[in-house]
């Protein structure tokens, strides 16, 4: 019979067996004390972040001022700075139904893109959940999506004279036909590329079609559906100036077209630069908005 030996560990110096210790848990890195705000600012990345945009900036206005150094005709930063100063001293006066602040215009504009938009969404979201769940239907639509959508926009805005008899209506239809395509294609293509895994659940636990749509694709298909609403809130505000231009009334591009019947260039590139920013402050919103579903790092 073999037994087994255990060796007790013993102090040489006392001759006395020592019991070991377990072993103790490592020790906490110690906490590194929280570095003022000013500290944490990375500066290269700041710099980086803020110094390409002024310089670009900075180079658009030096061009400029070198071009119009000896014209004429055509307006200097400064003095289309001096314009623009005296144009927003006052952007909501009204002197008559077509004489009134730019201020104004742009609100009258922003209406005509958010009522055209919106009836484009409560068209063109459902049709393209239907169009993207439903093999039928997007073999139907297909080939109709494929010869209206190139159609330019502002094709559109006779047939919606002939049809609606009044220039504002004709100009939110024109809106909402050139808003609609990029929210049908891309909510359809995100429905196609829900995981198949996720109906096959669906089908076990025997979802109806609505809880279908509201709990299984709506929130799959949400990050494409918002790439889509991006698309034709940009589209929508590039037609509006155009479709004012045609149709008249209160509004920006009718402003614009207003503007060059008076010879005022300052005030077109006033208007020039205004319909950027509004239109880059609504791709910034949407763009926030967007992140806040998407489960990609930015």
């Amino acid at each position: 019979m073999v037994s087994a030996t255990f060796h007790t560990p013993f102090d040489p110096a006392t001759r006395h067996a020592v019991t070991p210790l377990p072993d103790a848990p490592p020790a906490a890195p110690p906490a590194q004390p929280r570095r003022p705000w000013r500290e944490r600012i990375d500066g290269p990345a700041v710099a980086l972040a803020v110094l390409p945009p002024l310089a670009g900036i900075g180079l658009l206005l030096g061009v400029w001022a070198l071009c119009t150094l000896k014209s004429s005709t055509f307006p200097s930063p400064l003095e289309t700075w001096d314009s623009a100063r005296a144009l927003f001293a006052d952007p909501f006066y009204r002197k008559g139904p077509n004489d009134q602040g730019i201020g104004w215009n742009i609100l009258a504009s922003l209406g005509r893109v958010a009522l055209g938009f919106g009836l484009a969404a409560l068209v063109g979201i459902p049709l393209g959940f239907l169009i993207g769940r439903f093999e039928f239907l997007n073999r139907m639509a297909s080939p109709l999506i494929s010869l209206l959508r190139p159609v330019s926009p502002l094709a559109w805005l006779p047939i919606g004279l002939l049809v609606l008899k009044a220039a504002n209506p004709a100009a939110i239809w024109t809106i909402f036909i050139c808003s609609i395509w990029p929210m049908v294609v891309n909510t359809a293509i995100g429905v196609q590329r829900v995981p198949q895994d996720y109906l096959n659940v669906a089908r076990v636990l025997n979802l109806s079609e609505w809880k279908v749509m509201t709990r299984i694709l709506f929130p799959a298909v949400l990050p494409y559906l918002l790439t889509g609403v991006r698309l034709s809130v940009g589209t929508a505000w590039l037609v509006i100036v155009a479709a004012e231009m045609l149709t008249g009334g209160v509004g920006i591009g009718f402003w614009v077209w207003d503007e060059w019947n008076n010879l005022n260039v300052k005030h077109i590139l006033i208007a020039i630069f205004v319909i950027g920013v509004v239109g880059l402050l609504l791709e910034w919103a949407l763009i926030s908005i967007a992140k806040r579903f998407s489960f990609d790092e930015v």
